[in-house]
C-alpha cells in the first residue's frame, strides 16, 4: 500500500512532469518512437498484405514468415541490433526491432480480411462488370475493414507497450522513468512509469476504436439501408 501511495505521490508532483527526466518529455520521446514505428510497419505490412490477398497468392508463406517473427523476443534482437554497426546510428535499433514486432499482426490480420471476403460477394461484383481495381477498392477493402483495423489496434498497442524498452538500449521514453527507479531502488517511481504506459496504451486503443467507427467504409452504407 504505501508503495502505491508513493506512487500516486510521485504523479502528483509536478516536478516529475518538467525538463528532460520529467513525464511529458518522456511521454514526448515514447509517441515518436511508437509513431515513426507503427508507421513505418503500416507502409511496409499492409501494401504487400492487401495485394497478396486481392491476387489470392503468396499470402500464406507471408503470413507464416510474420507468424515466426512474432517468436522472436523483441528485446533480444534490440539488443544484437544495438550491439551491430547499426548501434552507431543512434535510435536505428529502437526503430528497427519495434518495426520487426509490429510487422507481423498488421500483416496477418489485412491479408486474412481480405481473403474472408465472401466470394459470392466477389463474384457478383464482377458480374457487374466491375474492374480489378473496382473490385478492390469498393467491395474488397471496405468488407476487410474490420480485421485490417483489429492488426492496426493490436500493432500499435504492442508498440507503445514495447516501447518501453528503448530505455534498455539507453534511449529515451517512458521506459526511463522505470529504469530510472530501478537504478536508485524507487519502487513507487517504478510503479508510476508502469501506471504511465498503461495508461498510454489504453488510451491509444480506446482513440483507435473511435477512429476506427468514424472512418468505417461501411457505416454510411449501413445507414442508408436503414
Amino acid at each position: 500500500m504505501n508503495a502505491l501511495s508513493g506512487a500516486f505521490e510521485w504523479l502528483t508532483t509536478g516536478a516529475n512532469w518538467q525538463g528532460e527526466r520529467g513525464v511529458w518529455h518522456r511521454l514526448a520521446e515514447h509517441l515518436y518512437f511508437s509513431g515513426v514505428c507503427l508507421a513505418a510497419s503500416v507502409l511496409i505490412a499492409l501494401p504487400l498484405a492487401l495485394w497478396l490477398g486481392h491476387i489470392g497468392k503468396g499470402g500464406a508463406l507471408a503470413v507464416n514468415i510474420s507468424n515466426v517473427g512474432r517468436a522472436i523476443p523483441t528485446l533480444a534482437v534490440l539488443v544484437l541490433l544495438t550491439l551491430s554497426p547499426l548501434g552507431r546510428y543512434g535510435d536505428a535499433p529502437t526503430l528497427i526491432a519495434l518495426v520487426l514486432f509490429a510487422v507481423p499482426p498488421l500483416l496477418t490480420n489485412a491479408y486474412l480480411g481480405m481473403r474472408e471476403v465472401d466470394k459470392a460477394v466477389v463474384e457478383a461484383a464482377r458480374g457487374m462488370g466491375m474492374s480489378g481495381g473496382q473490385l478492390f477498392l469498393r467491395v474488397e477493402l471496405p468488407l476487410a475493414y474490420p480485421l485490417i483495423m483489429t492488426g492496426l489496434r493490436s500493432a500499435a498497442v504492442q508498440v507503445v507497450a514495447t516501447a518501453t524498452l528503448a530505455s534498455m538500449a539507453g534511449e529515451g521514453g517512458l521506459g526511463r522513468i522505470i529504469t530510472q527507479g530501478f537504478t536508485v531502488q524507487n519502487t513507487p517511481q517504478v510503479i508510476a512509469g508502469a501506471v504511465l504506459v498503461t495508461a498510454l496504451a489504453l488510451l491509444v486503443e480506446l482513440l483507435l476504436v473511435v477512429v476506427g467507427k468514424v472512418c468505417d467504409p461501411m457505416r454510411g452504407r449501413a445507414a442508408r439501408a436503414v
